[in-house]
Parts: structure tokens; sequence; C-alpha cells
């Protein structure tokens, strides 16, 4: 199986949805789906309203769109950021997980649980780091 068959992509915004389908074109994959997942508080109010974070995501949707005009699209609503990523793939039949780092300093990564750690060693299928900003050319 070629692990550029089916790839997932998470993205978190507009922005971060351009980069990193700008970073996977060359790369050409053979289908795309897109994966914004809302985070939900789990017994406390949600980070943003639901509605807002839809709107968000239908932002990111149009800007993979813009690189990969056939890319499919895939919401989730979780607590669990890594575990949505892993059941949407699943959910879509993804031969492989595509995402670009974020970065951030050493708290950041520590605060947010360093989901890169959890996304690349808690899987059962390929998982592809792309370069951040221009750094694979």
């Amino acid at each position: 199986m070629n692990i550029l068959e089916h790839v997932l992509l998470p993205v978190a915004h507009k922005e971060d949805a351009l980069a990193t389908a700008k970073e996977l074109e060359p790369y050409e994959p053979e289908h795309v789906t897109v994966l914004h997942v809302v985070e939900k508080g789990g017994g406390v109010p949600d980070k943003t309203p639901v509605e807002q974070s839809e709107e968000l995501a239908a932002e990111s949707y149009a800007a993979v769109q813009r690189v990969f005009p056939g890319a499919d699209t895939h919401t989730a609503y979780s607590r669990d950021i890594v575990g949505a990523i892993f059941d949407a793939a699943d959910e879509v039949g993804a031969s492989a997980i595509v995402y670009r780092s974020r970065g951030g300093n050493r708290i950041m990564q520590f605060l947010s649980g360093d989901l890169s750690l959890k996304l690349v060693t808690n899987t059962d299928r390929p998982v592809i780091a792309l370069p951040q900003d221009g750094l694979s050319e």
C-alpha cells in the first residue's frame, strides 16, 4: 500500500491549514481528508462556542481545498485531540496521518501535553511530519 494513498491532514485554523497543505503538495498524495477537531470542555465550558469552532473548521477546509480541490472534510468533537485524530483516521480509512508541527518552546510543549509526541508514538499507521514553513526547499 502506498502510504500517500489517502492521508488524513489535521489542521488547527485557516493559516495552519494553508501552510500545511502547501508543505504537503510536493509529495502529491492521491487523496486528502482534512480534519478539524473541535475541542470539547469535558464538563467545563468549551474553549470557543461550537458555532465559532465550526466556522473555523469551514475556513480551514476551504484553505486546504485551494491546494487540494478534491479534499474531503471531517469534523471531530472531542476533549482528546490525539484520540480524535486516531479515530478519524480509522473512520475515513486513512493510509497515513500527515501533520506539520506547530513548534513552540518546551514550556508550550509541556503544557499542551506534547501532542506531536503522542501522535507519533501511539499510532497504528504511518505518521508523516512535514517540514515547517518552507524548510522543505
